[in-house]
């Protein structure tokens, strides 16, 4: 136990350096050569006197570390110890955060996620993360934009030339020196007095735009990039859930 433990102290402050600055490094290398809706996005901040509640697929992360250092983008992050490695990491990176979950510390997150909101601030979501599945939104963006009432804004990205891993949403990172396509969705702006009965209308609008902006800003390049694991039951690696598959 003693030696795990010092193990683990070890990996927590050598590991995010590391990471922080290969990150930089590769992601410096990278350029933007086509961005789809940006209007949308100075419109929307220019709205809420620069307030945002912004979302994208846990595939997609990557590259937001270098495009949106400069927007002082809140990180909502796991209190778990994975969570405590990918703090210390973004943080190296430019990025405050709040920590929490469902099963963490998630209502205090929340609350201190809109406080932020409220006061000015923007904040990040995973719409489908950490857990998945692929490509299918939570209510939590959507939740928070009601009650900060700030736009919800939904963003991706996709690059000439990635790495494709053989996770459960099949995670992307750039290779050096790929060309990169920016995509901002329309500004969703969920009504205060929405119900929760009504919720899901906006969570399926939050899904679809980040769906058709993935196969935007993929198509730039080429085909559309996998984004689930091919499984025994014959899901392909792209195309839509059905409703057994997506756990309803």
């Amino acid at each position: 136990m003693a030696r795990s433990r010092i193990l683990n102290t070890i990996m927590l402050n050598v590991a995010p350096p590391l990471a922080a600055l290969t990150t930089r490094i590769l992601l410096s290398t990278c350029r933007v050569v086509e961005v789809k809706g940006e209007e949308n996005d100075l419109e929307a901040l220019s709205r809420s006197g620069g307030a945002a509640v912004y979302a994208s697929w846990h595939q997609r992360i990557v590259y937001f570390t270098q495009c949106f250092r400069s927007r002082q983008v809140n990180i909502l992050i796991s209190g778990s110890r994975d969570g405590e490695f990918a703090a210390k990491t973004v943080a190296l990176l430019g990025f405050p955060s709040v920590r929490g979950s469902s099963t963490r510390g998630g209502s205090r997150a929340l609350r201190e996620t809109i406080r932020r909101i409220r006061a000015g601030g923007r904040v990040g979501f995973l719409a489908d993360g950490p857990q998945g599945p692929a490509r299918v939104a939570k209510l939590g963006p959507v939740l928070v934009a009601r009650d900060a009432q700030a736009p919800l804004i939904p963003i991706v990205w996709g690059a000439d030339r990635a790495w494709v891993f053989n996770s459960w949403d099949r995670f992307i990172i750039p290779k050096p020196f790929a060309r990169i396509a920016f995509c901002f969705g329309s500004p969703l702006w969920v009504p205060r007095r929405t119900a929760m009965a009504e919720m899901g209308t906006y969570r399926e609008l939050l899904e679809k735009s980040l769906n058709d902006g993935a196969t935007w800003c993929d198509t730039r390049f080429g085909p559309e990039r996998p984004w689930r694991r091919a499984s025994h039951e014959a899901v392909p690696e792209v195309g839509p859930w059905t409703d057994s598959q997506r756990g309803r």
